[in-house]
C-alpha cells in the first residue's frame, strides 16, 4: 500500500495550481481575508508544534551548531541573490521596465521563508532540523539585513519595524518551542501519526499560495502590465529560481555535504519570504507603484510549483532508496 501511494503523483501538485485558479476568481477578501488569514495562522503554528513534539532535544540542538550548513544558506540569500538582483539592472527598461527592475532588485534582498522552505525540506526528507534553525535565522536577520540592503543597492530610504521579529518568534517558534516541552507525552504518537504532519505541511503551503495569489489579484497588480513585458518578468523570476537551485544543487555537493543537508539548503537558500516582502515593500517603497511588488508574487508562486514538485520527486526517490530489497539481499 505505501509502496503503491509513494509513486502516485503527490496531491499538492494538483492542490497548487487549482489553488490558483480559485485564487484569481475568487480571492480572500472582507471577512474571508481575516478568517482565511487566521486559519493560515493556526495551521502554520500547528506545524511547527508538530515539529517540535517529533523532533528530539538533541536534534535540535545539534541542527543549530551546523554553521557551515547556515552560512551557505546565509550567502546564498544575502550574497548571491543580490548580485544576481544587480545583473537584472542591466536588461534595458525596453524589455523590463525600470520599477519592475527595482522589484526584481528588492525581491533578491529578502530572507528566506521559514514555513515553506521547512515544509518542502520535511518532503523531501532533508534536515528538518536544521532547515528550521537556518530559515528562522535568516528570515530574523532579513528584518535588519534586508532594509540595509535595499538602501545600498537602490539608494532608498526606509525603515522596518523590529516588530518583525517577535512576530516570527510568536508565530513560528513559540508553537516549536511549546512541541518541545510536551514532546515526552506525545512524541510517540506524534511519531506514529506521520500522515498528519504530512496534511499539515501541504495544507500550510495551499493556504499560503491562495493568500498570496489573492493579494495580487486584490491590488490589481496582475493587470498593469502589458503581455510582453510580464513575460519578460516571468522569464527573469523563472531563471533567477533555476540559477540558484542549480547552484544550491551543486556546490554543497562539492563542498562535502550530506544528502539531507544539501536538500536543506537547496529549499532554504531558494525560497523568499513573501510575508515579510510584502509589508517591508510598503514602507520601503511608499513612493512607487505596486508594480515593484510584481517579482515577489511570481516569484512567490513560481517556488511554490518547483519546489512542490522538487520536494515530491526528491521524497519519492528516497522512499525508493529506504525500500527493503529482497530477502536476503544486502544493500552496499
Amino acid at each position: 500500500m505505501i509502496g503503491r501511494m509513494t509513486r502516485r503523483t503527490d496531491p499538492l501538485l494538483v492542490l497548487i495550481p487549482l489553488t490558483v485558479c480559485v485564487a484569481v476568481p475568487l480571492p480572500a477578501r472582507g471577512v474571508w481575508l481575516v478568517g482565511v488569514e487566521h486559519v493560515t495562522g493556526v495551521v502554520i503554528g500547528l506545524m511547527f508544534f508538530l515539529y517540535g513534539a517529533r523532533l528530539s532535544g538533541a536534534e535540535v540542538a545539534e541542527a543549530s551548531r551546523h554553521w557551515r550548513l547556515h552560512g551557505v544558506v546565509l550567502a546564498t540569500t544575502f550574497v548571491l541573490f543580490p548580485l544576481l538582483g544587480l545583473a537584472v539592472q542591466l536588461v534595458p527598461g525596453g524589455l523590463l521596465p525600470r520599477e519592475q527592475a527595482l522589484g526584481v532588485l528588492f525581491l533578491c534582498c529578502l530572507p528566506s521563508t521559514v514555513q515553506a522552505a521547512v515544509a518542502f525540506t520535511s518532503m523531501a526528507g532533508g534536515n528538518v532540523p536544521a532547515a528550521i534553525c537556518s530559515a528562522a535565522l535568516s528570515n530574523m536577520t532579513g528584518v535588519v539585513v534586508t532594509p540595509v540592503l535595499t538602501g545600498v543597492l537602490m539608494s532608498a530610504h526606509g525603515g522596518v519595524s523590529l516588530g518583525a521579529i517577535g512576530d516570527v518568534a510568536v508565530r513560528l517558534m513559540l508553537p516549536f518551542v511549546l512541541g518541545q516541552a510536551v514532546r515526552r507525552w506525545i512524541g510517540g504518537w506524534v511519531a506514529r501519526h506521520r500522515a498528519l504532519l504530512s496534511v499539515v505541511d501541504r495544507g500550510s503551503v495551499v493556504l499560503v499560495a491562495y493568500l498570496g495569489v489573492g493579494r495580487g489579484v486584490v491590488t490589481g497588480t496582475w493587470r498593469m502590465l502589458s503581455p510582453g513585458v510580464l513575460g519578460v518578468l516571468v522569464a527573469v523570476v523563472v531563471s533567477l529560481l533555476a540559477l540558484v537551485l542549480l547552484t544550491t544543487a551543486t556546490v554543497p555537493r562539492r563542498l562535502g555535504f550530506g544528502l539531507g543537508d544539501r536538500i536543506t539548503m537547496m529549499f532554504c537558500g531558494s525560497n523568499k519570504s513573501v510575508a515579510t516582502g510584502l509589508p517591508m515593500a510598503g514602507v520601503l517603497f511608499a513612493d512607487h507603484g505596486v508594480g515593484v511588488l510584481l517579482p515577489v508574487l511570481l516569484y512567490h508562486m513560481c517556488q511554490l510549483v518547483t519546489c512542490a514538485w522538487l520536494a515530491t520527486r526528491l521524497g519519492h526517490t528516497g522512499h525508493e532508496r529506504n525500500r527493503p530489497g529482497p530477502p536476503g539481499v544486502r544493500g552496499v
